[in-house]
């Protein structure tokens, strides 16, 4: 890719990078799913920033602290780095849906923070996740949206498909496939 420092892959949290638990509300329940280490370390090889995203509702309801996320993201952050990986940034939305905020997904202000903060290109980047507010945030800012089949991904792609206002630009088994699907995308770019 060309001028690779402009762009990111914008990844969401839980059911892309860690097993879905619904509410993960505590460091020992994080668990990275396979090949997502490997594949945010691919990633950081091509020098293309790594990007955390992720709506934590979890916050509002009071199921957890703004602390004990901080906490969650740094057991993240270690795991990766044991496997020779690192993340650029960690943006989350801690309000309840019924706020009306401008930073929970598919809303697009954490990906704008993130632009302004690392001069990123939004239109040049990508989105993956496991839910159809992922895709659509992509679609939003002008990027691309790769849908993962892990967590709710195969849920999405079988009860919902029919349902998608715009499809994502690649469905894929897992982080690891999306990556390389994306690098290959970007590579035909030039």
């Amino acid at each position: 890719m060309n001028n690779q420092s402009n762009q990111a892959i914008f990844i969401d949290r839980d059911g892309t990078i860690n097993e879905e638990v619904n509410y993960l509300d505590h460091p020992d329940q994080l668990r990275i799913l396979p090949r997502c280490a490997a594949a945010i370390k691919k990633i950081n090889q091509h020098d293309i920033k790594t990007i955390v995203i992720t709506n934590q509702s979890g916050i509002a309801r009071g199921y957890f602290t703004e602390k004990r996320l901080q906490e969650i993201h740094d057991r993240l952050k270690g795991l990766l780095a044991h496997e020779g990986a690192h993340l650029d940034g960690i943006y989350y939305c801690p309000h309840h849906p019924d706020d009306g905020c401008d930073c929970r997904k598919p809303a697009s202000g954490m990906l704008k923070a993130a632009a302004d903060e690392h001069g990123i290109e939004l239109e040049r980047s990508f989105v993956i996740g496991d839910q159809l507010s992922d895709i659509g945030l992509a679609h939003q800012v002008g990027a691309k949206g790769v849908l993962v089949l892990t967590g709710y991904g195969r849920a999405e792609c079988e009860l919902h498909k029919d349902k998608w206002p715009k499809p994502p630009d690649y469905i894929a088994k897992d982080l690891y496939d999306a990556v390389e699907w994306i690098l290959k995308f970007a590579a035909r770019k030039g």
